[in-house]
């Protein structure tokens, strides 16, 4: 059996960058999905829901409705203040992270 070595990075990250989506501006979970899907973080809208109810359940994220234009109402989600705080601090640790890890992977054998 041939494992994905970065399907545990993907999972570790999906809700960090739901974040940072959400900074740029409110969205509806079906755009959320197609967008974290395109880039290969979430597989379906139906691992999306439980990863939003997180956010929200931790503050992070906010729910309200708006009506579209071409279609029923949907549910949108904004960040709020403390998902803002959560976002930066998880960019510094990052930064931090992902240079270790770009170091030693870059690393030739001695």
């Amino acid at each position: 059996m041939v494992t994905d070595p970065t399907a545990q990075l993907r999972r570790g990250v999906a809700e960090q960058c739901v974040l940072g989506l959400l900074r740029e501006r409110a969205r509806y979970g079906w755009e959320l999905a197609e967008t974290l899907g395109e880039h290969g973080l979430v597989a379906s809208i139906g691992t999306l829901y439980p990863l939003l109810a997180r956010l929200r359940s931790r503050g992070l994220v906010e729910a309200f409705e708006r009506e579209s234009e071409t279609g029923p109402t949907r549910k949108y989600y904004r960040l709020t203040d403390a998902g803002r705080r959560e976002l930066a601090a998880f960019r510094g640790q990052w930064a931090e992270f992902s240079r270790t890890v770009d170091d030693l992977l870059g690393r030739e054998p001695e």
